[in-house]
């Protein structure tokens, strides 16, 4: 087995990280797609636990989890009548995500390949792993998650609180419910790529428009006019730490509110330094809440400014465009808006 040391882990799980926020799956989120192939995990296995487990260089996130519900007599029907040990809120912080460093899944990322362990105790280096510790976990088969270019992912995976043998049946399905998703993750580059297209179209609006994802508001995409007025920003940085100017009159907490709402919010007049005028201007800002499918959740924010100082026609034009396009966002979000952009970096 490869080992996890420190000069591997940085480099390969930031190259993992940025690719799980271009694929749009840095983060716990649920997703039913993932929960349908841990539940066929656990089902295949016959055990009490599985997950789709994604793992950057911060944390592993388990996007599909499947523990089979015990009945009133302490049994579960799906787990061979065996009662229900996994206690899941027992994971650091929420039951969703877990520090980059608990269980045995980045072993399997780090080695490449299966990972099978009929008994815990029978390897001394696992022995006292936290999921053993904390959850009482005996026996564990992990597979590698590979996109469709050969990036790891993450795993697929199932555990048991007996020793138990997995045996070649277990290996190849898990194998194949792995290789299920690769079509999952093409589709994703596919529509990124449709997206790019879609951005270029923006890159000459005369209006500010910057494109966040996530609570944190990591910056996806800007175009030019953005730049201009905010200033250049780094793809996937921060908004707030990157855009103070913007986050101190108010433009973030009103994005908090599109996107924790999931409804469009505006911040009628900010007066706010613009780095293309020599006095500050006053601004309209719309914020629109963007998901990858009508059902899905909000995923990130799309905001639109109006420069309103000294209103003239040219800029009554500018702000009919802006209202334009954020309704064009708005019916693009209920038919579904691909994954998050590869596509032009935020400056």
């Amino acid at each position: 087995m490869k080992p996890l040391t420190p000069d591997q882990t940085p480099n390969e799980g930031e190259q993992r990280r940025r690719r799980l926020q271009l694929l749009g799956l840095n983060d716990s989120e649920p997703e039913a797609k993932f929960d349908r192939v841990a539940r066929l995990a656990g089902n295949l296995a016959q055990a009490p636990l599985a997950m789709v487990n994604f793992i950057s260089d911060e944390r592993q996130m388990f996007r599909g989890m499947y523990s089979p519900p015990a009945a009133e007599d302490g049994t579960g029907g799906d787990v061979d009548g065996r009662g229900i040990a996994f206690d899941l809120t027992s994971l650091p912080e929420i039951a969703r995500e877990a520090p980059v460093d608990y269980g045995f899944c980045p072993h399997v990322v780090a080695q490449g390949s299966q990972l099978a362990l009929d008994d815990v105790f029978d390897y001394p280096r696992f022995k006292g792993n936290p999921l053993v510790n904390e959850m009482g976990v005996r026996a564990y088969l992990g597979t590698p998650l590979l996109d469709h270019t050969g990036q790891i992912l993450g795993t697929v995976c199932v555990a048991d609180m007996r020793p138990r043998q997995w045996d070649a049946r277990h290996m190849e399905g898990m194998q194949n419910l792995a290789e299920t998703l690769l079509s999952e993750f093409q589709l994703r580059d596919s529509l990124l790529t449709q997206q790019q297209e879609m951005f270029a179209v923006f890159d000459g609006a005369p209006f500010p428009i910057m494109l966040t994802q996530g609570p944190n508001h990591l910056l996806r995409y800007a175009n030019a006019k953005q730049g201009a007025s905010f200033g250049r920003v780094q793809q996937l940085s921060a908004g707030r730490e990157s855009l103070p100017g913007l986050d101190a009159v108010g433009v973030f907490a009103t994005m908090d509110r599109a996107y924790h709402a999931g409804q469009t919010a505006s911040l009628a007049d900010a007066r706010i330094a613009s780095y293309d005028a020599a006095t500050p201007q006053n601004f309209t800002f719309t914020c629109t809440p963007v998901r990858l499918s009508p059902k899905a959740p909000v995923s990130g924010v799309l905001t639109v400014a109006v420069n309103i100082t000294n209103q003239s026609p040219a800029q009554n034009e500018a702000q009919q465009m802006a209202a334009e396009f954020t309704s064009q966002v708005e019916r693009l979000g209920t038919g579904g808006v691909p994954g998050w952009s590869q596509a032009r970096p935020a400056i």
